[in-house]
């Protein structure tokens, strides 16, 4: 497997873990984040192993899919398409605390389910 490719896949996976240590701690809107970012990073292995070419720094998960020309189901590209809005890049903190006031547990632990099974269902194109 390509250098690149693993990296990436390295990454996704770290920031996998983190977000059930988040989910375990009860810092749910990180939860949120960092399922985000672990699927941002497989995506950008695919991107890189499909293309030939060093990923976009974008964090539009429906554009990476695209980029990494994925064929996905309408229930995996609606998944994808409500947590792209859980990419954290900078926000206010009054942001911060509303969205953080609107995600339960069930909330953390439906996305985090749905993730894994994405990062599953990713890492098979990924071989």
């Amino acid at each position: 497997m390509n250098q690149d490719v693993t990296y990436w896949i390295d990454l996704s996976k770290y920031d996998f873990d983190t977000a059930k240590a988040m989910l375990e701690t009860g810092r749910y809107l990180y939860v949120l984040f960092t399922c985000q970012q672990s699927v941002e990073k497989l995506l950008k292995a695919l991107v890189v192993q499909n293309t030939n070419n060093f990923p976009p720094r974008i964090h539009d998960l429906i554009k990476l899919i695209n980029i990494a020309k994925i064929e996905i189901d309408t229930e995996q590209k609606a998944f994808l398409a409500k947590l792209n809005f859980y990419y954290l890049e900078t926000r206010y903190p009054d942001e911060m605390s509303e969205i953080s006031k609107q995600i339960t547990k069930d909330t953390a632990l439906d996305f985090y389910k749905n993730t894994k099974k994405i990062l599953k269902w990713l890492k098979l194109k990924a071989l």
